[in-house]
């Protein structure tokens, strides 16, 4: 297991990421720096902070879901991934990437909760998704950055979207570029950004294909899947995405992705073996050091946070997360 990052390095990324902020693109110059709720809810991100560091003592795998959320909802940035089935539209909850799959809910809803009772309408969910997935990824020891805010939540939902956007378990290399390129992410943005993959856990039907029929897998690898993965049934079987360290946010997903044991297609893809994998270089960077991976991660969350937000009068700021007010 990758060490802890030290507190130079923490720092480091922080400064990396407000240099960032500085210089960035027109969706991330509307948004605000961290102390756009100061006045308006002082402890608005203490207590978003505590809630979710109440969660993962709870439950540690609530960190994953917690930036999971973040991550469905930020091909777009504006809570839309929260919202209930209505009338009018189909939401995102049961598009295909997240049916079954999407957790922490729960949690989002008890941080609204209290927030609303201290800030009525002040602070927007798509804020509260930004800022959970922060301290989600530094609960499990991962690095922090800086989040900028003032982010309003959107008044619907397309589940077409986001069946549509989001890249699935069996992408290969080219599917994963095309789809971060398309919200315009660079190649060491999205090699970076899978690493979050480092936690978590996968439903079997996800992997099965990959542990069955997959010829760049570590036998051993596969053949253990496989007695908690059967070729049929058990589709809701959870298998860890990192099987060294699951609930830790460290660099051994790479590690594991150079020894041919990437849980998912779409992990293995970042690595061909060969050495002439668009992405090998990246992945043997990141699995050689956990500083470099944690500084372009965090980087790229920042990036990621900044997609085609809503501010200004632009949506609304929920009352509850679920609905539109």
């Amino acid at each position: 297991m990758a060490p802890a990052a030290s507190g130079e390095h923490r720092r480091g990324v922080l400064v990396l990421a407000l240099a960032l902020l500085a210089s960035a693109t027109v969706a991330g110059a509307q948004l605000s720096s961290e102390d756009y709720y100061d006045a308006s809810c002082p402890a608005a991100l203490l207590t978003i902070r505590s809630a979710v560091a109440t969660a993962v003592l709870i439950d540690r795998r609530m960190g994953a879901s917690l930036l999971r959320l973040h991550f469905h909802d930020c091909f777009g940035c504006d809570a839309s991934v929260l919202l209930d089935d209505t009338a009018s539209f189909t939401g995102e909850k049961g598009a295909g990437p997240n049916a079954g799959s999407l957790r922490g809910f729960d949690v989002i809803d008890n941080i609204k909760m209290l927030l609303e009772l201290m800030c009525p309408q002040t602070v927007s969910c798509a804020d509260i998704l930004a800022v959970a997935a922060r301290d989600s990824v530094a609960q499990l020891g991962g690095p922090s950055w800086t989040v900028p805010l003032g982010r309003r939540d959107a008044t619907t939902a397309s589940a077409s979207l986001a069946n549509s956007d989001l890249p699935g378990p069996t992408s290969n290399l080219n599917g994963l570029l095309n789809a971060f390129s398309n919200k315009g992410f660079t190649t060491t943005d999205m090699v970076a950004l899978s690493g979050a993959h480092t936690v978590g856990r996968a439903q079997c039907r996800n992997c099965r294909a990959r542990i069955y029929n997959d010829t760049d897998i570590d036998a051993s690898f596969a053949a253990s899947l496989r007695g908690s993965c059967p070729a049929q049934g058990g589709d809701g079987a959870l298998e860890p995405l990192d099987e060294s360290s699951p609930d830790d946010f460290d660099n051994t997903y790479f590690v594991n992705l150079v020894a041919r044991r990437g849980l998912l297609h779409s992990d293995q893809a970042l690595f061909s073996g060969g050495g002439g994998g668009a992405t090998d270089g990246l992945v043997r960077a990141y699995a050689s050091s956990a500083d470099r991976w944690g500084s372009d991660f965090a980087a790229a969350m920042v990036k990621m946070a900044s997609i085609s937000p809503l501010t200004g009068t632009n949506g609304e700021i929920r009352v509850n997360c679920r609905r539109v007010n």
